[in-house]
């Protein structure tokens, strides 16, 4: 990950906004932009609406107002209530949060508001740092995204986001906290994470950690996210690259082959 990083402090007109996410009703992105700088992100679309020209993972805006912009939308006539997801297309909980809590400050608002119920997507182990305040919120509910438990990959993958055991740590953490936490394993990794002992090793150590709640996802092949993809696989893991290309060409062959194996592994562990 760059060592530069380029940081505006921004203001926002509203925090919460409507869903499109199925089983949600609102979502709220404190920052723009994502410092965890995940080559395989699908937010990374992100970056032609914000007028930076760094890549993705080299910029972060931060809504420097966002914990007042959402008091002021909660205090309308209209009483938003409901599932909100914090972070669809940033991480709410990256570096810059234990600097500005910004997550944390709305946080702080939603406990005394009432009618909401967080639900926070996170590769940060920073997320600890709120459970008095995730405590205090009824309904309140946190997913880590775990692509593999291999550090070397997720150094090269996800290198700004929280090694993968201290978020199993974290999320053990939360649970013992009273907190219910999920995991998200998305995107599979073709060549990299998808292979039988790999997954298996993943399944026995979100078991061992007590997550019962797990959801799965293929990568998107967005161009943008394509073309980074192509580019790690080069450099740091060529002997994957035929597994990549294969899942390129057939994807719908590779989900039903890959759906198979997880089934077969999570009845077997």
């Amino acid at each position: 990950m760059s060592e530069h990083i380029v940081t505006r402090e921004i203001t926002c007109k509203t925090a919460l906004g409507k869903s499109g996410i199925p089983g949600f009703d609102y979502c709220m992105n404190p920052y723009v932009g994502c410092t965890h700088a995940c080559v395989y992100c699908y937010a990374s679309f992100m970056c032609r609406f914000t007028g930076h020209q760094e890549r993705w993972g080299e910029f972060l805006d931060v809504k420097v107002n966002f914990p007042e912009a959402l008091k002021k939308q909660l205090g309308g006539r209209t009483k938003p209530k409901g599932k909100v997801l914090i972070g669809t297309v940033t991480d709410a909980y990256q570096p810059a949060e234990a600097r500005y809590k910004i997550t944390r400050e709305s946080l702080e608002v939603l406990a005394g508001y009432g009618l909401l119920q967080p639900h926070i997507l996170t590769k940060s182990a920073l997320v600890l740092r709120d459970i008095p305040i995730l405590s205090k919120i009824e309904g309140a509910k946190v997913g880590f995204t775990i692509t593999t438990m291999d550090r070397n990959v997720a150094s090269v993958m996800e290198p700004g986001a929280s090694a993968p055991q201290l978020r199993l740590t974290a999320a053990r953490q939360l649970i013992k906290a009273g907190i219910p936490v999920w995991v998200f394993i998305a995107p599979l990794l073709p060549g990299l994470s998808d292979s039988p002992e790999a997954l298996t090793r993943l399944f026995k150590a979100l078991r061992e950690s007590g997550i019962d709640e797990v959801m799965i996802d293929c990568l998107n092949p967005y161009p943008a996210v394509v073309s980074r993809m192509r580019t790690a696989y080069r450099r740091h893991f060529p002997e994957a690259q035929p597994s990549l290309e294969e899942y390129l060409s057939r994807p719908e062959i590779y989900k039903e082959e890959i759906y198979d194996r997880i089934e077969r592994i999570r009845n077997r562990i």
